[in-house]
């Protein structure tokens, strides 16, 4: 008889893994996690080459075995970050996004930034500026 998964059950934890509480956890002592909920659809994953697509991924995966902290500490244009003024930025600014919030890019491929920003530990991406056209590059 075979077993049927049942997609109602989630398991939370059990032998073969567990949910680690971060909650005590300062947020710059926590890797970062990724979001795309609010990607940009003229800056996203869909505009992107093949290798555009991997050096992505490649990218969230280093990032995601550093701490907030560690990534503070690394250059700009390697796994660190850089703020980004909102005045620069030549796209429309999602209306859930305050005017006190501060964006910041992080080199994806080559020198090419994705834009968005961090609350707490999640860093929210709204743009993937590929082709340099989101704010001035100096």
């Amino acid at each position: 008889m075979k077993k049927r998964f049942n997609a109602n059950k989630r398991k939370e934890k059990g032998e073969r893994f567990s949910v680690r509480e971060t909650s005590d956890v300062p947020p710059e002592q926590q890797p970062p996690l990724f979001s795309l909920r609010y990607i940009n659809k003229d800056y996203s994953l869909s505009q992107c080459t093949k290798d555009e697509k991997a050096a992505f991924a490649d990218t969230l995966d280093r990032l995601s075995q550093l701490t907030w902290n560690q990534i503070k500490a690394s250059p700009r244009h390697g796994l660190g970050y850089e703020k980004i003024e909102r005045n620069s930025i030549n796209s429309s600014i999602p209306t859930h996004i305050k005017d006190d919030v501060n964006f910041i890019a992080f080199r994806f491929c080559g020198m090419a930034p994705m834009v968005g920003y961090r609350d707490g530990a999640v860093f929210y991406i709204i743009w993937l500026d590929r082709d340099f056209t989101l704010y001035p590059h100096s």
